[in-house]
């Protein structure tokens, strides 16, 4: 009996011996976080804190072999915590990509065991960090064109940082980049919503409202976008040509107007300028604005084109009228649009609408040659 009870004893010894070592494994990885957070609060290099995150990690791996507190909520939410901080400060690729790896496992598992939310703040600071590494990641995967991967993960980064408007206007452009549209608008939409100033935003959420149809929304849109950025080239082409294609020729051409007093050189402003006059009928005013075009760039093909157009309707208007020498002036009309379309053929021989109404010149001129020569160069096109 002696002998059996001093067995027993024994045992009881060793499960108490073995209770102990296992909750004071527990204590040295505590006692690492703490160290970890002083570290860090004192700023000290990362090769001490990845020393003391290992140290916190051995006793971690000794404590999730024992039956008991292996089923520790705290075994976890310190492996989260050690890990997911090594990810963000390890410098070698290979070993940051695996202390994430094993943060994402750690982390699931000590909010499964987490019942009562005692560890909740070493689980949030897990979290954290997760999503810091995750963030790099995206980055990573963005900038070598491996937009689906970055997608999904800036998503899940943004949508923890809803006002941060760099991650949402990269997780937009991922959006875009893999046609997922309405994904892409909605993230355009939280940075313009979080004050972001970027044209370009302005820009593709226009575009896209433009896709949907919803012209009304893509207008006020670019206006938003230019009350931000005032003349700024690009938003005010966009928004210009959107007023010609919904036919809002009066706000466009006050638009212009107003750009042009800032602008005064630009081919683009006095192109469309010109055309407005050109639809509204005023061809006389639209020759000018194409002359201002051609004088910047002598080689602007589409001014050239409507050039010639607005002098062959300017010429077609004086034979309605009864001036005396009105053949004469028909002609000088006509002969000014033929020497803009010889200039917008060279810089463009294959544009079949040039070649069309030179066709068309030559035929009233009864100019055989260059007749039959179009001619053939029409059907070769």
């Amino acid at each position: 009996m002696q002998n059996c009870f001093k067995i027993s004893l024994i045992a009881l010894s060793l499960v108490s011996f073995n209770a102990v070592a296992q909750k004071s494994q527990i204590l040295i990885a505590r006692n690492s976080v703490g160290k970890l957070q002083a570290s860090i609060a004192n700023k000290e290099d990362q090769k001490k804190q990845l020393a003391i995150i290992n140290d916190g990690l051995k006793s971690i791996e000794s404590a999730e072999k024992d039956t008991k507190t292996k089923n520790w909520t705290e075994t976890w939410s310190i492996k989260s915590y050690l890990t997911s901080f090594a990810a963000i400060i390890d410098t070698d690729q290979g070993n940051s990509n695996k202390y994430y790896d094993t943060a994402i496992e750690a982390v699931a598992k000590a909010k499964s065991l987490d019942r009562y939310n005692d560890n909740s703040g070493l689980i949030k600071a897990s979290d954290h960090n997760i999503l810091i590494k995750k963030q790099d990641k995206a980055n990573e995967a963005f900038f070598n064109n491996e937009f689906k991967e970055a997608f999904a993960d800036l998503k899940e980064v943004s949508n923890k940082f809803p006002a941060d408007t760099t991650l949402a206007l990269n997780t937009a452009i991922c959006a875009l980049n893999i046609q997922s549209y309405d994904e892409s608008l909605n993230y355009f939409k939280r940075a313009k919503e979080n004050g972001i100033k970027n044209p370009s935003v302005y820009q593709k959420m226009a575009q896209m409202y433009v896709v949907k149809s919803d012209y009304e929304t893509a207008i006020k849109t670019l206006e938003e976008g230019l009350v931000l950025n005032p003349f700024n080239r690009f938003l005010t082409n966009d928004y210009i040509n959107l007023l010609l294609d919904t036919e809002n020729y009066s706000k466009a051409t006050t638009l212009i107007e107003r750009n042009l007093q800032v602008e005064k050189g630009s081919k683009l402003l006095y192109f469309l300028y010109g055309y407005l006059q050109q639809v509204g009928g005023n061809n006389s005013t639209a020759i000018l604005a194409y002359d201002k075009a051609l004088a910047t760039d002598q080689n602007y093909f589409d001014a050239l084109y409507q050039l010639s157009l607005a002098y062959i309707n300017t010429a077609n208007e004086t034979l309605k009228k009864n001036d005396a020498d009105k053949a004469s002036k028909y002609n000088g009309l006509i002969n000014r649009a033929q020497f803009a379309l010889q200039r917008a053929n060279e810089i463009n021989p294959n544009d079949k609408k040039t070649v069309q109404l030179l066709l068309d010149i030559y035929t009233r001129k009864k100019a055989t040659d260059k007749v039959q020569e179009l001619s053939r160069k029409l059907q070769e096109l």
